[in-house]
């Protein structure tokens, strides 16, 4: 599935879920620290982006308009620090793979047909 935005070099595909509204939206698990992806999408994307909130630490890029009438997210690209109040991480879904706990995740929702 092309989802029209470079994934970061290490991430692994953990799935993908169904958003609403006809989109899916994309999980990846990085052993990348928070800020190292932040920096990497500024970069990409050639946007600051939004810290969304600071604890736990999200930050999201837009990369589509949102149209209210047809999306139930806006197409973005979204890093979640998952180790904020001292958790281990989201937990890999394969039972027994490496890494056990992935510190960063990566989520995309792809801007769907008939987006800029």
């Amino acid at each position: 599935v092309a989802l029209g935005v470079t994934i970061f070099p290490s991430a692994v595909f953990l799935g993908s879920f169904n958003a609403g509204q006809g989109q899916r939206y994309y999980l990846f698990g990085t052993t990348a620290s928070f800020a190292d992806l932040v920096t990497y999408y500024r970069g990409v994307l050639k946007d600051r982006g939004e810290l969304v909130y600071d604890a736990p630490a999200v930050h999201m890029f837009d990369i589509g308009r949102f149209r209210e009438e047809s999306m139930a997210f806006p197409p973005s690209v979204t890093v979640k620090d998952y180790t904020w109040g001292g958790k281990g991480g989201y937990l890999n879904p394969v039972r027994g793979a490496q890494p056990a706990r992935f510190p960063t995740i990566l989520q995309i929702v792809p801007a769907t047909a008939g987006t800029p």
